[in-house]
């Protein structure tokens, strides 16, 4: 089990001390894995004065040249050798901005003209990143992982498809390994024999004229020549551009380890220990693929962010008590979009660790929780946990409000097991819970809690639209939750997207898997405006495959039977779309707080919390949820 870079995202190790004490504080809650390749640490650039370096971890002097870099490493590594756990470093110089083998593009989403090393900044380079390998063995980690994919300068310089070089660093694949090559050997130079030197490769390139698995440029023979230097001790396997479909951070639109069999060619052809990453959800997924022959290790990223304690309960034989990663990428994608906090979509404690905050409350309350979505079960989790005695009331049949609802459209499955982890959960904590019971203010004084939390959710928005209340116009509720599919909605229908992540787009994938012919009409610019590269590009990739037509820029401003105007947003042109069966609208939801408000007429201190205060996310939900529960 290996635990591949990715706390960088949770806490930052080169920030404040706060910050790095909760970077060093999440690794410590996830040692049992033995090896954690847990330092995120950029290469400094070679700019001309002035120069402003852009892209994924941008950065002037880089990490290595820290005036803490020793400190703070040395004091992870310090921290996991506490119980034999193996720290080494990754060397990157990610995003390519400015710095490439050739001023050539490597993708169609990014459309900066990088420049072309020279002779004597390749040199620089090389001393740069012996440099870097001193310092890791200075602060006693042990060793070193060269980022050799995902957009870094030295995959520039190993793809065929941005190495147009003529000199010796270009040309063939002996020519384009011979700059990370000699990185390599500078790398094992510094740091000496008794270190670890790995390589995390790509197993292959998401863009036409990149490279693939097979072939004399190919991943296997990659692979092959890094073996044959005798600087590589191992090699970590991964999949996915930086943009597309996947990206390398896969998100719920892909299959469990889909790709871990190209890691298995890999592993056949070399001698070298091959770790795979990609979509590990589990230790069961992680045992299938070991036991498949695909890698000699497995590395775990976002399941042991959704769960720190994933191996440990593992161990235990009680693999149902693990709490699932859903795959939303949310803990990537706000920072990157929205510039909100670090927060995991269903563990609301990942990268607090060491804040030590969840310790068990002495003096027990007695909590009503009205409401069982995301927000109420998570609340009365929490409150449970901490000692207090907890009572949910939920309206509805079931828990889990409108997270039940999305989890009928495709690739969301994992909702499901989330919610059913959250219901043993409950059940362990001691939650008294009542469903069919809808609260009212009378009720709420009559049970007489301590705290009551107002957790009612909230229902579908619909938008002014002239002729919205037609028959053939549903919500995305509605549609999502006809299991057995009543709503006649006939063969072309339209969808109104009036909200910015990502349900209108599996709205419409929901109903191209049903045979329809899909519009989805939405008034920003492009589609899903807060989804991230991590996993817009897989979920477009379904739409153009089930021939979902996406119409951006535009409004519906009325709907007739057969017919919808749409109206340019910026231009202010109006068009008809002709020929419409039916139409469904995912225009977000408008909060359902009347409980709320009429317990504070009476005088009744109650907090709300979720959807019932302003509709968002799962992950606003569950963060919402651990903060009011810290102050119960």
């Amino acid at each position: 089990m290996v635990l591949p870079p990715h706390a960088h995202v949770v806490s930052s190790l080169w920030g404040t001390d706060a910050e790095a004490e909760r970077h060093i504080g999440y690794w410590a809650e996830r040692t049992s894995a033995g090896w954690v390749d847990g330092v995120s640490a950029h290469v400094r650039n070679n700019l001309i004065p002035g120069f402003e370096p852009t892209g994924v971890g941008a950065q002037y002097d880089g990490h290595f040249r820290q005036p803490y870099f020793l400190d703070r490493v040395g004091r992870l590594a310090d921290t996991l050798h506490q119980d034999g756990t193996i720290l080494t470093v990754q060397m990157i110089l990610q995003g390519g901005m400015p710095h490439a083998a050739s001023s050539t593009l490597s993708g169609p989403v990014v459309n900066q003209v990088p420049h072309a090393l020279t002779r004597e900044e390749i040199d620089w380079f090389v001393a740069e990143y012996a440099h870097g390998a001193q310092q890791i063995a200075l602060a006693g980690a042990d060793g070193a992982e060269v980022h050799l994919n995902h957009d870094d300068m030295l995959e520039y310089f190993l793809s065929p498809l941005t190495n147009h070089r003529t000199d010796e660093y270009g040309g063939d694949l002996a020519g384009r390994l011979h700059f990370p090559l000699r990185i390599l050997a500078a790398i094992r130079g510094a740091m000496g024999p008794d270190r670890i030197v790995g390589v995390r490769l790509n197993l292959r390139e998401e863009e036409p004229g990149g490279y693939g698995i097979d072939g004399p440029d190919g991943a296997i023979a990659i692979a092959r020549a890094l073996e044959a230097s005798g600087h590589v001790d191992y090699l970590s396997c991964a999949i996915g551009s930086p943009w597309g479909n996947p990206s390398y951070i896969q998100s719920q639109h892909h299959r469990p380890a889909e790709w871990s069999a190209l890691a298995g060619r890999v592993k056949e052809a070399v001698s070298l220990p091959v770790v795979y990453t990609g979509r590990v959800t589990s230790p069961a997924v992680a045992e299938e693929l070991l036991a498949a022959g695909h890698a000699d290790a497995v590395g775990m990223a976002r399941a042991m962010i959704a769960d720190g304690k994933l191996l440990t309960k593992a161990q235990a034989g009680r693999p149902e008590d693990i709490r699932p990663c859903v795959g939303g990428n949310e803990c990537i994608s706000r920072r990157v979009v929205e510039g909100t906090p670090f927060s995991c979509a269903v563990n609301p404690e990942a990268g607090k660790e060491a804040d030590r905050s969840f310790a068990t409350r002495t003096a027990t309350r007695r909590i009503l929780v009205i409401g069982g979505g995301p927000a109420g079960m998570e609340t009365a989790g929490l409150a449970a946990e901490r000692g207090h005695q907890v009572t949910l009331w939920e309206a509805g049949h079931s828990l889990g409000g409108q997270l039940r609802i999305a989890a009928n459209a495709p690739c969301h499955e994992d909702y499901r097991s989330y919610l059913a982890w959250q219901e043993r959960r409950l059940a362990t904590a001691g939650v008294e819970i009542t469903t069919g019971q809808r609260a009212d203010a009378q009720g709420v004084e009559a049970f007489s809690a301590d705290h009551v939390v107002v957790a009612t959710g909230a229902s579908a928005r619909t938008p002014d639209i002239s002729g919205v209340d037609l028959p053939h116009v549903h919500t995305a509720y509605s549609v999502l939750a006809d299991d057995e599919q009543r709503i006649a909605l006939g063969e072309h229908v339209l969808v109104v997207a009036q909200d910015d992540h990502l349900a209108p787009l599996s709205v419409a994938d929901f109903l191209a898997t049903r045979g329809h012919r899909v519009t989805l009409v939405h008034g920003t610019a492009a589609p899903g405006p807060l989804l991230s590269r991590y996993i817009l590009g897989s979920i477009l990739a379904r739409l153009d495959a089930g021939g979902v037509t996406l119409r951006a820029s535009e409004q519906p401003v009325s709907i007739e039977d057969g017919r919808v105007a749409v109206r340019h947003v910026y231009s202010g042109t109006t068009r008809a779309i002709e020929r419409v069966d039916s139409v469904v609208l995912s225009c977000g939801a408008v909060p359902e707080s009347a409980l709320h408000d009429e317990l504070r007429t009476r005088g009744i201190a109650a907090d709300i919390i979720g959807d019932a205060y302003a509709p968002r996310r799962l992950v606003f939900a569950t963060k919402q949820a651990r903060e009011l529960a810290l102050a119960l």
